[in-house]
């Protein structure tokens, strides 16, 4: 496993974190039943080979973003038999739910007691857009940091963000922050704070974090035939997903990737993808064809979802990320069949245009626009 070194925290973190958020569930599709007996076998099974960086939040696997989820809990389990000491923990504030500064020190106190911890290593400011950053402005989130890392239930304060370029640089500049958490990958490189908020953060010795490097999956599985056989130029043996991490990895200022890795053979892959990616070493033949591969599907998908589950539940019972992915499927692959294995309620047409769900996507989708588009086409 390589290391680098965290920003600020001056913390060395492995490159390779594991991502809590799309851990391996029941049968039955319910978000919030962990197969737990599987998923800790592949949690340990990667700190056990070097992976030290442990990210979870407060919603993650739960039925809303309003209430407490079970990756928390679950993360407490994996600490146990020695393994708090090996790893650093990064979860955090539910900035949506906040209203004032005591909303904060509740939240938090909740999260000590649902990890069974004293102290998180890194604790994050959940999803920051212009709106909850305003209202998070208001309520003092920067006593509120400072405070907590003075008493020690934090030891550093960072943020995770979806937003454009401006918003980003602001929020960078607000506070003293020693770390942040983008969204980053070959295909979102000019997508909020994109290439650009990268350097920036990096410049100001912010250690970087990022989510969704291989865009929840979509870059794996849904690649189009034509990205397929781009990537197998010159015989290369390299996996789409081992491209996809290694292009991440490839810049220097990024500290830490973050991967929900659900099966033993993803947790085998990735370690040893990790465990030989220094940063600049792709050459420029092989950044050409990643290039190449980039332009291939953005010509292809309709819809910029990560299936992050944000907009989830629908009030109205629409499965949103599962009608954009069957869409995006249809305009890639030409699917469309899979639109009726969708219960009725879960369809397109169930939107009551309500907006809710706009209002928590991190990807800033016209929900409810999109949702016409597809039942136009499947219904």
């Amino acid at each position: 496993m390589l290391y680098r070194k965290f920003g600020k925290t001056n913390e060395m973190v492995s490159i390779l974190g594991f991502g809590c958020m799309r851990l391996p569930i029941l049968p039955g599709g319910d978000p919030s039943k962990i197969d737990e007996e599987k998923a800790i076998k592949l949690v340990r099974s990667a700190i056990n080979k070097g992976v030290n960086y442990i990210d979870t939040a407060y919603p993650y696997h739960g039925t809303g973003m309003d209430k407490a989820g079970e990756s928390e809990p679950f993360v407490a389990k994996v600490l146990k038999n020695g393994y708090r000491e090996k790893v650093k923990i990064a979860t955090k504030l539910p900035s949506w739910l906040i209203k004032s500064k005591e909303d904060m020190n509740k939240y938090l106190n909740e999260q000590l007691k649902r990890l069974e911890i004293d102290s998180i290593d890194f604790y994050l400011v959940h999803a920051l857009d212009s709106k909850v950053w305003a209202t998070l402005k208001e309520a003092g989130v920067d006593k509120f940091l400072d405070e907590a890392i003075k008493d020690g239930r934090i030891k550093h304060a960072g943020f995770s963000f979806h937003d454009n370029l401006e918003v980003f640089k602001e929020i960078v500049d607000y506070y003293d922050w020693s770390f942040c958490q983008i969204q980053y990958n070959y295909l979102d490189d000019n997508y909020q704070a994109g290439s650009e908020g990268l350097k920036y953060a990096a410049a100001k010795g912010l250690g970087i974090a990022i989510m969704e490097p291989l865009r929840g999956g979509k870059l794996v599985n849904n690649l189009p035939e034509e990205a397929k056989a781009a990537f197998k130029q010159e015989n290369s043996k390299r996996s789409a997903a081992e491209w996809a991490l290694k292009w991440v990895w490839n810049h220097p200022e990024v500290s830490v990737l973050l991967s929900g890795m659900n099966t033993m053979e993803q947790v085998i892959e990735n370690i040893k993808t990790a465990s030989e990616t220094k940063a600049n070493s792709l050459t420029k033949k092989e950044l050409d064809m990643i290039d190449q591969v980039k332009n291939i599907i953005k010509r292809k998908i309709k819809v910029n979802c990560t299936a992050c589950k944000y907009c989830m539940p629908c009030s109205s019972g629409v499965n949103i990320p599962m009608c954009f992915e069957i869409y995006n499927n249809y305009h890639m692959f030409g699917e469309k069949e899979l639109y009726n294995w969708l219960e009725p309620k879960e369809k397109a047409s169930s939107c009551v245009e309500c907006g809710k769900c706009e209002s928590h996507c991190p990807q800033g989708i016209s929900i409810r626009k999109e949702l016409k588009n597809v039942k136009e086409l499947f219904e």
